[in-house]
């Protein structure tokens, strides 16, 4: 019999409780309501000469060598990109219609061949089954912001995990995704049919948007309002990073035809960063 009722520890168990089992239950049924009202989910494969015109294009490397990765949970992950591909490639998305990354993908689970692969939880890196998928989501993003499809739902990091090494796409361009509450879903407004191709080679992971027809204008996404500042007493020594991401529209003269808000980022750091001037 304890002396007092509801003292730190309980809090801490039901805090536990609520990570471990309640979150993840919410976050399900919602996740089925929200693909129940959208409907229509279901996407068939076609073949690559359907959808001939190579709209966007892009690679990532599969391993980074960077200090503290666990190169067993990097190979990992490797397995679960391709078996995550598997379910995505050739994909055909016709006028008016959505895709769900979780939907196609679904839940990682080591019955399903996942195994542990690379997991940030809070900004650490840990071992998780289905590690690593966000590369997949990244990918699919970054394309995406390169064609006339629109991005429905996505969720952006909310830590900023490693430096800048061999960066060559602004900060916050990527969409991280966790079963099945964060999600990454991209709509057709055209009248064009997509088609979305996926595999990986030895070193990368390769992905494109083609389409039926030609797309006349080019996309290009760039940053503005890029700051990397201090958090301020509360957490001496921690900094946050945050910018603005833009698109311009091009059309086939090379002339900008809109320049469109695509998104607002910011990222507690997990690293300390160079400041100019220090």
């Amino acid at each position: 019999m304890s002396d007092r009722a509801g003292g730190p520890s309980d809090g801490l168990r039901s805090a536990a409780v609520w990570r471990a089992v309640v979150r993840p239950v919410v976050g399900r049924l919602r996740r089925e309501v929200q693909w129940r009202r959208v409907g229509g989910l279901r996407l068939a494969t076609g073949p690559a000469q359907a959808q001939p015109c190579r709209v966007a294009e892009h690679a990532t490397p599969l391993v980074r060598p960077l200090a503290g990765l666990d190169l067993d949970l990097q190979r990992g992950k490797v397995v679960n990109l391709r078996l995550a591909a598997e379910r995505l490639d050739g994909l055909v998305l016709p006028p008016g219609k959505r895709l769900s990354f979780w939907w196609h993908v679904g839940r990682p689970t080591r019955r399903r061949g996942f195994v542990d692969g690379l997991v940030l939880d809070h900004g650490r890196m840990t071992a998780g089954t289905g590690g690593g998928l966000c590369q997949l989501t990244n990918l699919l993003y970054w394309m995406t912001l390169h064609t006339p499809l629109e991005v429905a739902e996505r969720w952006r990091h909310s830590y900023d995990v490693f430096p800048d090494a061999d960066r060559t796409q602004p900060f916050g361009s990527g969409a991280t995704c966790a079963w099945p509450s964060l999600d990454l879903q991209v709509v057709n407004p055209t009248e064009a049919t997509f088609r979305l191709a996926v595999h990986l080679t030895d070193t990368h992971l390769v992905g494109a948007w083609t389409a039926d027809r030609p797309v006349d204008l080019r996309y290009e996404v760039y940053e503005v309002a890029h700051v990397i500042e201090p958090v301020g007493p509360a957490a001496p020594g921690a900094f946050v990073r945050r910018n603005v991401l833009r698109r311009r529209v091009l059309d086939p003269d090379g002339a900008q035809v809109a320049d469109e808000l695509v998104a607002e980022n910011h990222a507690l750091m997990r690293y300390r960063p160079l400041l100019e001037g220090a």
